[in-house]
């Protein structure tokens, strides 16, 4: 059995952080303190500690033709979750850093992805493949 994964990262503002991941993501709310707030995040533990000090630029690498933020993280979900997070994101009027799309169509890999980010910069992906053995599939 596959076991949660936590991942903790910096947010400059906890209000908006709570709301954003909150409402807008549909996490439900863990531990909490005056400087961070645990979320669940499809099952994963992730943490948001308050920080101090201005957002870092965030370093692009080409994907798919695309700008992929280098420092990102998210989770894989199965296909319909992805499509109803995707529709959520939309009727939320999220800004998308890279619009949901299918990516590598025909290729090992094949998969739907989205970016987004959060109130501070964090980038986020999530993404669905149509088969679980293509995640880590190679492309030879």
């Amino acid at each position: 059995m596959l076991r949660p994964f936590h991942v903790a990262f910096p947010v400059y503002d906890l209000v908006s952080t709570r709301h954003f991941y909150e409402t807008v993501l549909g996490c439900s709310i863990g531990r909490t303190s005056v400087s961070w707030i645990d979320f669940n995040l499809f099952g994963h533990q992730i943490t948001a500690h308050r920080v101090d000090g201005t957002r870092p630029s965030v370093p692009t690498n080409a994907v798919d033709g695309r700008g992929v933020p280098v420092s990102h993280w998210g989770v894989i979900l199965i296909p319909s979750e992805w499509q109803t997070l995707a529709d959520r994101l939309r009727q939320a009027q999220v800004e998308f850093l890279i619009e949901p799309y299918q990516r590598f169509v025909g290729q090992v890999g094949e998969q739907s992805t989205l970016f987004i980010t959060d109130p501070s910069g964090n980038a986020l992906e999530f993404k669905a493949f149509g088969h679980d053995e293509s995640i880590f599939a190679p492309d030879h």
